[in-house]
């Protein structure tokens, strides 16, 4: 196509306008040939795995529009960032239809633009300075591309040069719609990209080193604001630079690598400009589909948003209630380009049913001032339904319909000198060009959610006045698990509260009593044990009397090593009469090895050989209750004598060792 609009012969299907070649300063040359096929060119690296491994329950798979349900969201933390609502520029440009379009600025100083959308590419580009020729282009050619004002005087295009922050990487083909015959040649650089005006620089969301390119040629007739997660590398020795809405995440500017988008539509009562919210939705602009599903991301990164059309039907047309299609195709959702490129015999039934006539010069299909007065009049409905899988083309699917308006656009310069009625469909020569573009995001609300890998679309409302809006944060599934897992120890209800403090002192009271009842078995089973060891006294000692026939003397011999023989304690003496009744093992003194051994003063008809010295031992309490009256203690002397026998009341004596301290014996009456 010329610079008049119309198409050169050497072009396949869709609309091309002269590749233009930038110098070495970055000025076009209208008059060069096309660039070789050879020339560098920008490539892009996508895939939708290399920025998040998404592990999730069954039920975060897919991301809804209408989470507040189905994802559970829980209130934001208070130092979560909050969704960015990107800020419309309140007007409608463009030349193939009026769009609603967003301010961006780009450099230091932050220089405006207005631009649109792409869900495909991750790169900004903006209208070069010679994207507006004097004698070429129209008088009011960069109000009509965009172009904002800076340093107080209309702006023909970005000025790299009045950029202080501008890093030039050089100049490439631009591949972002190479399937759809839109060519052009970009100068690349890194720079600042401000989301909103430069005048509100400092309350709006920006970044440095962001990929930006200037492109003067009319392919891409308005700048472009990158929503994909494509890389871009621009040769094999170069790192990849991610994506400006990666980045925005990366950098905790946004909740979620995710976004909400609706075109907005100038027909649509007092005009309503278009949606676009960074981690986030607007749950006032789209109505919650009774088939509450998500589409999954496709396979191929260069065709993500791809969805089944399974049918197009049309009511009031001029043929009536008709249908469009005779089968399914796959198509991409593409809000790059504004055209729907459908299958030829759909565009053929098209033809039909609205009276269209094909030009072959733009590709265009156009509409006569007769017909155009009569599909008003009939205000045809027309409606796609889309799925997820063409297999499944009854449970989970979408209807978005569109009023003949969303299809009522005027195509001007460059494509015609003045406005002319054309009808958005275009002809796609195979399965690669099959896109939903633009056109249907006027009536559709798109959701993309990067970490989930799955996107929702829904018809989009107008209510009458238009509400206030609802912005509702979509949470990164790794900060959801993190929520929700405080929430789950946080959040008790009063009853669960009450519950557990019922539990808590349940748990208390059995434990005391478990040690109640512990300890007090344990005192039985001492006890007992007692009892049983004194029996076993009784049985291998014998009676005093039989100790003092049959045992002999003993003689006390002085201090002796003990071999390293460990002490060990000898059964305490017990009397028959006495049975039952034993001393408790702790109640024995014992004498330390250590001590210095003394001589014994006592009597003894026995020679004179080292006593040890006299002790004193100490009273030990009674371990026993007497029955109804107490008896008399009788003592027995602690005192050895010299033929180690103890004397005493009793009369008797029993073999102790000189180092075993003697226990006083009690005499039950």
């Amino acid at each position: 196509m010329n610079r008049s609009g119309r198409k050169t012969s050497s072009d396949g299907p869709g609309t091309a306008f002269p590749v233009t070649e930038l110098s070495e300063a970055g000025i076009p040359n209208y008059s060069a040939k096309r660039p070789s096929l050879c020339a560098p060119r920008l490539r892009h690296s996508e895939s939708t795995t290399d920025r998040y491994q998404v592990h999730v329950e069954t039920s975060h798979l897919f991301h809804h529009p209408f989470a507040r349900y189905t994802m559970r969201f829980t209130p934001r933390a208070t130092d979560a960032p909050e969704p960015y609502v990107v800020p419309p520029s309140d007007k409608f440009d463009g030349a193939d239809g009026s769009w609603s379009t967003f301010t961006i600025s780009v450099g230091t100083p932050g220089q405006d633009f207005r631009v649109l959308p792409s869900t495909k590419g991750g790169v900004t580009y903006v209208i070069a300075e010679e994207g507006c020729l004097v004698g070429v282009d129209p008088a009011d050619c960069p109000q009509l591309r965009g172009i904002g004002v800076f340093q107080s005087a209309q702006s023909t295009g970005f000025q790299v040069n009045a950029s202080t922050t501008w890093s030039a990487i050089g100049q490439y083909d631009v591949d972002l719609e190479d399937a759809l015959n839109y060519t052009a040649r970009g100068l690349f650089g890194l720079d600042t990209l401000t989301l909103g005006a430069a005048a509100d620089s400092s309350t709006s969301a920006s970044l440095t080193r962001q990929v930006v390119a200037a492109v003067a040629d009319p392919s891409y007739y308005l700048g472009i604001l990158g929503l994909g997660q494509g890389k871009s590398s621009f040769n094999s020795g170069s790192q990849p630079v991610d994506s400006f809405l990666y980045q925005l995440r990366e950098s905790k500017r946004i909740p979620s690598f995710a976004y909400a988008y609706t075109a907005g539509a100038r027909y649509r009562l007092k005009s309503v400009f278009g949606s676009l919210i960074l981690g986030g939705y607007d749950a006032t602009r789209f109505e919650t589909p009774a088939s509450e599903f998500s589409f999954s991301f496709s396979q191929d990164p260069s065709r993500l948003l791809t969805v089944g059309v399974s049918s197009i039907m049309a009511t009031n047309t001029l043929q009536g209630t008709y249908s469009l299609t005779s089968g399914a195709h796959f198509s991409v959702i593409d809000s790059t380009v504004p055209h729907l490129w459908l299958p030829a015999d759909v565009c053929a039934e098209f033809e039909t049913a609205f009276g269209l006539t094909y030009d072959p010069q733009t590709d265009l299909y156009l509409v006569n001032d007769t017909i155009h007065e009569e599909l008003v009049s009939k205000n045809p409905t027309i409606t796609f339904k889309l799925v997820n899988s063409l297999e499944d083309t009854t449970t989970n699917y979408t209807n978005i319909e569109l009023p003949y308006a969303a299809f009522d656009l005027q195509a001007s310069y460059p494509y015609y000198t003045n406005a002319t009625n054309y009808f958005p469909i275009r002809r796609a020569a195979n399965d690669t060009q099959y896109v939903l573009g633009r056109t249907l995001l006027q009536e559709a609300y798109l959701i993309v959610d990067y970490e989930r890998a799955n996107f929702t679309v829904a018809q989009a409302v107008f209510p009458n006045p238009l509400p206030a809006s609802n912005v509702i944060t979509i949470k990164s599934p790794s900060d959801v698990e993190l929520t929700e897992a405080s929430s789950s120890s946080s959040g008790l209800s009063t009853g669960a509260i009450v519950g557990i403090v019922i539990g808590a002192v349940a748990a208390v009271i059995l434990v005391i009593l478990g040690i109640f009842f512990f300890r007090k078995r344990r005192g039985k089973q001492q006890k007992e044990q007692r009892y049983e060891l004194a029996s076993k006294h009784v049985s291998e000692a014998g009676s005093g009397a039989d100790l003092l026939a049959s045992s002999p003397p003993h003689k006390v011999l002085g201090p002796q090593e003990l071999h390293g023989t460990p002490l060990t304690e000898l059964a305490s003496p017990v009397n028959d009469q006495f049975t039952g009744y034993a001393y408790a093992q702790d109640q024995k003194t014992v004498i330390n090895m250590a001590d210095a051994p003394q001589e014994l003063h006592g009597e003894s008809t026995m020679p004179v050989t080292p006593r040890w010295r006299e002790v004193q031992l100490p009273q030990y309490p009674r371990q026993y209750e007497m029955d109804a009256e107490s008896s008399t203690g009788r003592s027995v002397s602690g005192i050895p004598s010299d033929d180690g026998y103890g004397s005493g009341e009793l009369g008797l004596r029993s073999i102790v060792s000189p180092i075993t301290p003697q226990f006083p014996h009690n005499q039950h009456r």
